[in-house]
């Protein structure tokens, strides 16, 4: 059996940190009553974390035996994309006067990104999607709210 070459407290403080950061997004949907809050973007950015530092695991490990073996983790990164806006996908609710959910699937898509960000190690960047994410469902929301609607 091969041993990863991210050191488990890494891919610990990889996983929390896509949990944290994540967590953010998913209380500000929470707290507005979305059908997806707290958990949904929680479990869906450290599944997205989990399956990138799946793929490095396989990449560092085949990259010393047979090179035909190797894979590509961009493909990694596609397929959790794909995943993921499927889920985003199934929280938005056209009825005939409106669209419902679209910011809510589309934090779930972020919480995807931040979760793959986190994975890779980047969390300066995982940081920084996730403080423009809030800036713009928080501070962008009651701007919506509170001029376009009135």
């Amino acid at each position: 059996m091969f041993e990863s070459e991210i050191p488990p407290l890494d891919m610990i403080v990889r996983l929390l940190m896509a949990a944290g950061l994540a967590l953010l997004l998913g209380l500000e949907r929470e707290l507005r009553g979305k059908p997806a809050g707290l958990r949904s973007h929680m479990l869906v950015s450290v599944g997205a974390s989990a399956f990138i530092l799946i793929g490095l695991h396989i990449l560092m490990t085949t990259a010393e035996g047979d090179p035909s073996a190797r894979i590509d983790p961009s493909r990694i990164v596609e397929g959790v994309i794909g995943g993921i806006g499927f889920l985003g996908a199934g929280c938005i609710i056209q009825s005939r006067v409106s669209v419902q959910g679209i910011t809510t699937g589309a934090s779930i898509w972020i919480s995807g990104a931040i979760g793959v960000a986190c994975g890779l190690g980047t969390l300066v960047l995982a940081s920084m999607v996730t403080a423009l994410a809030l800036i713009i469902v928080v501070v962008l929301g009651r701007v919506e709210r509170d001029v376009i609607e009135e």
